[in-house]
């Protein structure tokens, strides 16, 4: 039997995996966020991120959320961005890593490949900066600004790549970027070419050229039209492959060997509050079914990282993979 990290290899390599590659049990995630304002979290519900952008609980919903209301936006006005945004420091900072290289050191890297998180991603970053609705117009407006605003962007993440590689050694990126929603992606692959193309073959080369085996690019979203982008910038697993408007055996078909694909399992069905075993169960089923292909893919629910909005909800289904797995391996 494979080890976890053998068979993961082995699926996204076009090998000979011994069973599904189950979620994220190949990854040890360590996800670090230097240079965040915590200290008003567990009073007020919030914090500061590295570029001062506030992010909220929103109640009944899962997950951070920017403010973007005019008294905490950042960016009112793209044009005047740079008197608008700090840009952050250094992140090397050794005391904030001393516990995260602890604990990257404590992994087995015979069974798992330690893995460091990055999120946001640079089009988020804009868009948590500005708001959406504003960046997105400001792509089609003033242009050049985004392009000045997208390459301090990209210098942050250099920066912060240099931290991660120094303190935790990861052998795989996660880059968290949503790209699209559940039926369009936000830029026409045209403009997306334009904006993003260059500045993540610089971002996710960086890492491969400092010793970073395997990038993993996450965007719950449709993205079908972007994947020849994502082979060019470097990513070798998309994580969040949603299967309601994305076709994963023609994707896995098409484009296996040059990447894989990791979802399938919709979190939005099934992670909610009153999710039962049942619907887990019957989600798992059909997602596992209709892809019906055993390398390249990868089932996951589609939302990132090794979690789920709601208690119970990644274990079901981890739980369910495994249950099924000898099915389609036998």
């Amino acid at each position: 039997m494979l080890t976890k990290r053998q068979n993961f290899i082995e699926c996204i390599t076009g090998g000979n995996p011994d069973r599904f590659v189950n979620q994220y049990e190949a990854l040890a995630m360590i996800a670090p966020s230097p240079l965040s304002d915590k200290s008003h979290l567990a009073s007020d519900g919030y914090l500061i991120d590295a570029w001062g952008c506030y992010q909220g609980k929103v109640a009944g919903e899962p997950g951070f959320f920017p403010y973007h209301d005019l008294e905490h936006r950042v960016i009112t006005d793209i044009c005047d961005w740079r008197s608008q945004v700090k840009i952050p420091g250094d992140p090397d900072i050794p005391e904030f890593w001393e516990p995260f290289a602890q604990q990257a050191e404590a992994v087995d890297r015979t069974e798992q490949l330690v893995c460091s998180a990055v999120m946001p991603g640079i089009f988020e970053r804009c868009h948590h900066l500005g708001e959406i609705t504003e960046t997105l117009m400001n792509f089609y407006e003033e242009p050049e600004a985004m392009h000045e605003l997208i390459d301090e962007i990209v210098a942050w993440e250099l920066r912060l790549a240099d931290a991660h590689l120094k303190y935790l050694k990861p052998e795989v990126l996660f880059h968290h970027d949503d790209w699209g929603t559940q039926i369009s992606t936000f830029l026409s692959p045209e403009m997306f070419e334009e904006f993003f193309l260059e500045p993540y073959k610089t971002v996710y080369g960086y890492w491969k050229d400092h010793g970073v085996q395997y990038v993993i690019h996450h965007s719950d979203s449709f993205g079908e039209t972007l994947v020849p982008y994502m082979i060019d910038m470097g990513v070798d697993v998309w994580q969040g492959v949603i299967s309601s408007t994305n076709d994963i055996p023609k994707l896995v078909d098409e484009y296996g060997g040059q990447i894989s694909f990791m979802g399938g399992v919709e979190s939005q069905l099934i992670d909610k509050p009153d999710w039962t075993e049942e619907e887990v169960a019957a989600e798992v089923e059909r997602a596992l079914t209709s892809v019906n292909r055993t390398k390249f893919f990868i089932p996951s629910l589609t939302s990132g990282l090794n979690n789920s909005g709601y208690p119970g909800v990644y274990q079901a289904v981890t739980d369910e993979i495994a249950k099924l797995s000898p099915r389609f391996f036998a």
